[in-house]
């Protein structure tokens, strides 16, 4: 079986250290936890601010920065859907949060995957609500 998660680098120039294996199995173990739909394929595409900033004017016609943009394709009780993340951002936000990246990327790398499973983070709530998923789905996280 293929792995249903794919890791794409658009104008990256590769040094973005990310162990793909250890990251799809622990996405799929925290799909797993909170959702009861099935993983059908995700595609995460990591970028530069210029790269996200013009999908984010062409398609939700927003001129503005962020560090992330997913895009939903869910299907009944399946995941579909492709998640955009600017690692300048992640930095940035790592840096003014003192957090660590890694921390910090798998921060917004989960946060794109509980938008699809079906949080929102509209209302102070809803963020709230999701911080706690996030923080969980940390803990997930293999240490080895």
């Amino acid at each position: 079986m293929t792995n249903p998660i794919n890791f794409h680098f658009n104008g990256l120039d590769q040094t973005l250290d990310i162990q793909q294996s250890k990251l799809s199995n622990w996405i799929i173990k925290c799909i797993r936890e909170l959702s009861k739909k099935k993983l059908d394929e995700l595609n995460y595409i990591f970028c530069d601010d210029s790269y996200l900033l013009s999908i984010n004017k062409k398609f939700l016609k927003h001129d503005t920065l962020t560090d992330i943009i997913t895009f939903n394709y869910n299907t009944d009780n399946y995941i579909n859907g492709e998640i955009y993340i600017s690692i300048e951002r992640v930095r940035e936000n790592a840096i003014q949060l003192s957090q660590n990246f890694d921390i910090e990327l798998k921060r917004v790398i989960i946060h794109g995957v509980l938008h699809l499973i079906g949080y929102d983070d509209k209302s102070r709530e809803d963020k709230a609500k999701m911080r706690e998923q996030e923080d969980y789905c940390i803990t997930l996280w293999p240490e080895k």
